[in-house]
């Protein structure tokens, strides 16, 4: 048995970095990756489907050379081949960089293969067994196949199998309206395929606000998607043309017939067959492992950081738990995640940009509100751009004149919410803001302008 300060499950966005740290601190530590170095960011996530986001947006810009008063000759043509090369180049420099980062890191050892506990303090990975009074679960999460009627009788696509394409599909059905699914849609639908959207709930984004959503659906629809929402009753079948949807909705024909249909109804931790219950960590009834304040199991010596933990889905949140934990063990400091302002992005064009409460959940709160809405169609940047969907909305709390919440869906909405998410970490008032001078043109501009406008809700 192989004796250590520290083993850390897997290379996510917290592993690598918090293995750094501990390693920087003097101890040995030990970096366990079953598969691919970097996680899902690096592999499936983040980095290839922006590439392919990016990919997208310059075949819709050059569609639309026009409008700028530039002129082509014949028509846009996609080279999947090409686009998915270069998508596959930028995820394997990322890989690589991760592996030889740890690698070379002194006083850490790299174990590729299955990790699985053998006890609170024992881990096995195939004939090796190794044990720390520190543990680190950093495993990740993949795509949930719902248990729909059919769904194992026909070929079907997730966020990660659909990145292997090296060809457009004819007509790509695309089960789950929310985040993963309206990415992948609308970048699949300026590669050139047909595209169907088919969402249970009553509307797109249903985390989202009403008009919110309504906008985004305007967004899919006007670049020719089709969306089916409240489809209670979906099914899979084989076709001769490739795969039937069952579409149980209140309009439109029942079936949406595609060439391929991506399954995007959300996530599940790769936790199940970890052996938790040998080193008895308790995981809640969606297999997340159950993590306190500091992200601590409920077994002394054992954390849980990333997506595994249930407490964000995103690599900044993931980040953001290695901060948190090495703060907390290296530095006597007391980092919580409950201080963590919650905010995060959809990629479609324009993306969206959010932080904070919805205006259904501030409403929700009960407390005595301020709200200001601006379409983007009267932000000078996003004119100039020719960019002029979306809208910009606030909402505050009137007796403390704090930010509850902010989205931004337009030009840039991703990178100006910051503004907003700043000031409310920094807790201080909207007033502070108010008062700041931005630069123009700019989307961040407006978000003085958007606080001056604030009504009572």
């Amino acid at each position: 048995m192989t004796r250590l300060d520290a083993i850390i499950i897997g290379t996510g966005q917290a592993g690598p970095s918090l293995a750094h740290r501990l390693a920087r601190a003097g101890m040995t530590v030990a970096v366990v990756e079953r598969k691919l170095f970097g996680g899902t960011c690096v592999n499936t996530g983040c980095m290839p489907t922006k590439t392919l986001v990016a990919s997208a947006y310059a075949a819709h810009v050059a569609r639309r050379a026009a409008d700028y008063g530039v002129v082509l000759n014949g028509n846009v043509q996609i080279d999947m081949s090409r686009v998915k090369a270069r998508a596959d180049a930028v995820s394997a420099n990322a890989r690589a960089g991760v592996e030889k980062g740890l690698r070379g890191l002194d006083r850490c050892t790299v174990i590729q293969g299955h990790a699985r506990f053998e006890a609170a303090d024992v881990v096995r990975v195939g004939e090796e067994q190794l044990t720390a009074p520190k543990i680190f679960i950093n495993v990740g999460g993949r795509a949930r196949v719902p248990d729909m009627p059919g769904v194992h009788d026909v070929p079907y696509l997730t966020n990660t199998s659909l990145l292997a394409l090296d060809s457009v599909p004819r007509h790509l059905v695309v089960v789950g309206g929310s985040y993963v699914g309206l990415e992948f849609a609308q970048m699949f639908r300026r590669f050139g395929a047909e595209v169907t959207i088919v969402e249970k709930g009553p509307r797109l984004i249903g985390r989202e606000d009403e008009d919110v959503s309504e906008a985004i659906r305007h967004i899919m629809e006007a670049e020719g998607i089709h969306v089916r929402t409240g489809a209670e009753c979906i099914g899979l079948a084989r076709h001769s043309e490739g795969v039937a949807v069952t579409v149980d909705c209140r309009e439109g024909p029942p079936l949406a017939v595609g060439s391929h249909v991506l399954l995007a109804v959300g996530r599940r931790p790769n936790t199940e067959d970890l052996g938790l219950d040998r080193a008895g960590v308790a995981v809640d009834a969606h297999g997340y492992v159950t993590v306190d304040d500091t992200l601590a199991t409920n077994v002394p010596g054992i954390w849980a950081l990333g997506d595994c933990n249930g407490r964000g889905a995103f690599t900044h949140t993931a980040y953001n738990d290695f901060e948190i934990v090495a703060a907390n063990l290296l530095d006597g400091e007391n980092r919580k995640v409950s201080a963590r302002i919650p905010g995060y992005a959809l990629y479609t064009d324009p993306p969206l940009g959010r932080v904070g409460m919805t205006d259904t959940q501030a409403r929700d709160s009960g407390r005595p509100l301020l709200m200001s809405t601006r379409p983007m169609s009267r932000v000078g940047r996003a004119i100039e751009k020719g960019e002029t969907l979306g809208l910009m909305k606030v909402v505050a709390d009137a007796e403390t004149r704090k930010i509850l919440g902010a989205a931004i869906l337009g030009t840039g909405g991703d990178e100006a919410i910051h503004g907003v998410l700043d000031i409310m970490h920094a807790g201080i008032s909207l007033d502070v803001l108010r008062w700041a001078v931005p630069i123009h043109p700019t989307v961040s501009e407006l978000i003085p302008t958007l606080l001056v406008d604030l009504k009572p809700a």
